[in-house]
């Protein structure tokens, strides 16, 4: 009947290429998408009316967002008469580019395939969640990938366990307006890859040999519409010694190196992080994931 405390987590984008348009006009992007610990919880609870409902346990979200919008997809296209309220404790900034709606859905199609006793194969999930939204897919495929495409050409990687510093400033940033950018680089060279790709590693040797450096292609048009996710990007430029935005931003982050030197120091590190962040910023630390919690839940 209820299905608790299941995550949604968000994502980081390590690099984000735009590499060609489609004649739809449709961006083709090659990135990494990495799942981190910074993640919203839901609570699912099936009703017999067919009703579909969702509560705001935390910040109040918009009144039709992609919570709703998956649960009503899923029952159309499977034909179920049950219904669901969603609670949702809404942890991960929105308008930041770390993914916190779209893997919100992606929890739901996950929790609901269950609760709902419907079965449903990923591969058959996925087809649903690219039209909900191109970050969708990525979060239940449940590895850390390459992304490609629009979002569904998915290759898993194996990325080294790491710690990133995250942070965002008041102002989000919507997506649609930043792709119309003229600012908007949309030529990067793509990395061709063939045969197996089991590591980042291996891609970044790719890219080195292919001389193509890592960076996030939405940048330039996003600090043009927003100035301060320049200023956050200096900001942890000037404390880690690198800083790049994710995703359509505004949230910035920085690569503090592998898992194991900042784990015994992470409360202290936290603090230190929270209490040096200028009025209305928000931040942490996070850690990287090798997949999803939730992974397990459709075959």
């Amino acid at each position: 009947m209820t299905l608790n405390d299941l995550p949604a987590p968000a994502k980081l984008n390590l690099f984000l290429h735009v590499v060609g348009r489609r004649p739809d006009g449709y961006h083709l992007l090659q990135s990494v998408f990495v799942l981190v610990d910074w993640a919203d919880t839901l609570h699912l609870t099936r009703r017999a009316d067919g009703h579909i409902a969702r509560h705001d346990l935390t910040a109040a979200l918009p009144a039709d967002d992609l919570c709703l919008r998956a649960a009503r997809a899923l029952q159309a296209a499977s034909g179920t008469a049950w219904g669901v309220d969603i609670a949702i404790d809404k942890q991960v900034p929105w308008g930041a580019g770390l993914g916190g709606g779209s893997s919100d859905a992606a929890t739901v199609l996950l929790g609901l395939n269950r609760l709902w006793g419907l079965d449903w194969p990923r591969a058959r999930l996925l087809e649903l969640g690219l039209t909900l939204g191109a970050d969708v897919p990525f979060f239940l495929f449940g590895r850390n990938a390459l992304v490609q495409g629009v979002g569904e050409q998915l290759t898993a990687l194996d990325v080294p366990p790491q710690w990133f510093a995250v942070v965002k400033p008041p102002a989000p940033l919507p997506t649609a307006q930043i792709f119309q950018s003229p600012l908007l680089v949309r030529d990067t060279k793509p990395v061709i890859v063939t045969g197996s790709l089991a590591t980042h590693h291996a891609l970044e040797h790719l890219m080195t040999e292919a001389g193509i450096a890592p960076r996030n292609d939405l940048q330039g048009a996003a600090q043009a519409l927003c100035p301060d996710v320049a200023q956050v990007a200096r900001w942890l430029q000037d404390r880690y010694g690198n800083s790049r935005m994710t995703g359509s931003g505004s949230a910035v982050f920085a690569s503090l190196g592998t898992e194991g030197p900042l784990a015994p120091e992470l409360p202290a590190a936290q603090l230190a992080l929270a209490s040096a962040l200028p009025t209305g910023w928000v931040g942490r630390l996070c850690r990287s994931w090798s997949g999803h919690p939730l992974h397990g839940w459709a075959g």
